[in-house]
């Protein structure tokens, strides 16, 4: 029994460890050298058109949850009175 969950083990561990690696190219030289180039674009948007719909995106909800939180803090500044 003990020999069979030591077997067990060995065959885990193999299928585990023996997985081909994958030839995966290093893009971080490309990515460098299009984030340091000097032509006028702010570092948060050098990225595309992805990068400025998420900017945008997270623009708008903050405001909108800066908002709230004042709209918030009136209204509990500010009760209504029971009638």
């Amino acid at each position: 029994m003990y020999r069979h969950m030591i077997a067990v083990q060995q065959v885990a561990r193999r299928s585990i460890t023996s997985t081909a690696r994958r030839s995966v190219e290093n893009k971080v030289p490309q990515k460098q050298k299009m984030f340091q180039e000097d032509n006028g674009i702010p570092v948060h948007l050098k990225g595309g058109s992805s990068d400025a719909l998420l900017y945008r995106t997270t623009m708008a909800l903050t405001i909108l949850g800066t908002g709230y939180v004042v709209y918030e803090l009136v209204k509990a500044a500010f009760p209504q009175k029971k009638v």
